[in-house]
């Protein structure tokens, strides 16, 4: 890919947005003159998660361009917690436990991002300038904005609407991470869309504190049919420290209408061949399953390797279009030889997270033991030897919850 297309790629595959316009930084990338550029990720989870791989694939594609990348870890605005999207405000969290989440996220970007070599991305943390800052400093950056501008954002705007708290610290947020632009000096910052509002307000701030523009590019994100985000707040995300196996089978169990944004976000598919894989699904000239068995493979094969994500493809057909049980299946010892099903399953199996859940799967046929489906989550207790045939018991039982997921209880 020459430099060119590579330019072209980098503003505009995936791109909701650029502020103040794509032209202007497209002049600045063309000059020769190099940038820096960051993304932020507040650590309020272990992992990294699919909808953050987004943004690290564009700061791939500029590092790739020669540019300088900055891997921010937000161990300061985690503290927090960003309001952005949330109809309620965010637990606040503890800077120890920030950083012990943030510890295996280099690690998980580097299946994207070069931490290493020529041009490596830096990896920085946020409270390195915002632990200095005294009150004054707070109240002179609070300058700088309007209580207008804040609640005017729609998500505050219906928090007020349902009587729900806004809290003070939530107004914070924004400023703190306008001024990250400013403590780093970049020249463009990336994030997704929801981001928009506290990028700009960056922007503000080093118009007025350096008298420097700063770019901002925002990404697409990826959401389902109803438009809501694939993320972790939604309960719908896909983790970058995920196994293959279990990574395919989620992007398997992905509605059709998000492979082709999942093409384009999470590939490095050409985007010609992605138009043309929506375009032949469209009309019907290729089985959607097909395209998303292409898209699993090509998501595990970056966050895994082409073996591991082949493999997987196995393993999935395996149990799903073969019936089989997987290959492996976990086992957990148990001394004890009976159990009430809702204590099975979420105590001894942990195969569910808590009793209401076990009832409302097995309420809807999607709790199986050997085959079996219960029906009944008051149903007398189980023998988790299994049933005597021949005179004898196995001295096991394999539990199913829902398609993908097994577990063997052996006594």
């Amino acid at each position: 890919m020459d430099q060119e297309t590579k330019i072209k790629e980098a503003l505009t595959r995936g791109v909701e947005n650029i502020y103040p316009n794509r032209q202007a930084l497209e002049e600045r990338l063309r000059s020769g003159q190099k940038i820096r550029l960051y993304c932020g990720y507040d650590p309020t989870a272990p992992t990294l998660h699919i909808g953050h791989a987004i943004t690290i694939r564009k700061l791939a594609q500029f590092q790739a361009l020669g540019h300088e990348v900055i891997f921010l870890i937000g161990d300061f605005t985690g503290m927090i917690g960003d309001p952005s999207d949330k109809r309620a405000t965010r637990k606040k969290m503890a800077r120890e436990k920030l950083l012990k989440n943030a510890k295996d996220y280099q690690k998980q970007a580097s299946k994207i991002l070069k931490f290493t070599g020529r041009n490596p991305a830096k990896v920085m943390y946020n409270s390195q300038w915002n632990d200095k800052l005294s009150f004054i400093d707070l109240v002179n950056l609070a300058s700088n904005f309007t209580a207008q501008q804040t609640l005017a954002r729609d998500m505050f705007k219906k928090r007020i609407q349902e009587g729900k708290d806004l809290y003070l610290h939530e107004f914070l947020y924004p400023l703190v991470q306008a001024y990250d632009s400013v403590a780093m000096d970049v020249d463009l910052e990336v994030g997704g869309n929801d981001q928009t509002f506290n990028m700009l307000a960056g922007r503000t701030l080093m118009k007025k504190m350096k008298n420097k523009e700063k770019f901002v590019l925002t990404t697409k994100l990826l959401v389902d049919p109803s438009g809501q985000k694939m993320g972790k707040t939604e309960g719908k995300m896909i983790a970058l420290s995920e196994k293959p196996n279990e990574m395919f089978g989620q992007i398997m169990a992905w509605p059709d209408e998000i492979i082709g944004p999942g093409l384009e976000l999470c590939t490095d598919i050409l985007m010609e061949e992605v138009n043309q894989i929506k375009e032949q699904i469209k009309r019907g000239k290729i089985n959607p399953r097909d395209a998303k068995a292409r898209l699993a493979r090509e998501i595990v094969t970056i966050h895994h390797s082409q073996s591991a994500a082949l493999q997987a493809e196995k393993e999935f057909n395996r149990v799903f279009k073969d019936k089989e049980k997987p290959t492996e299946i976990p086992v957990i010892k148990t001394d004890k030889k009976r159990y009430q099903v809702l204590d099975l399953l979420v105590e001894v199996a942990k195969i569910v997270p808590s009793k209401s859940e076990a009832k409302r799967l097995i309420e809807q046929g999607a709790v199986k033991i050997d085959d079996k489906k219960i029906t009944d989550w008051q149903k007398p207790d189980v023998d988790v030897r299994g049933d005597v045939k021949g005179g004898v018991r196995k001295n096991f039982i394999i539990i199913q919850v829902g398609k993908r997921k097994f577990v063997k209880i052996k006594i």
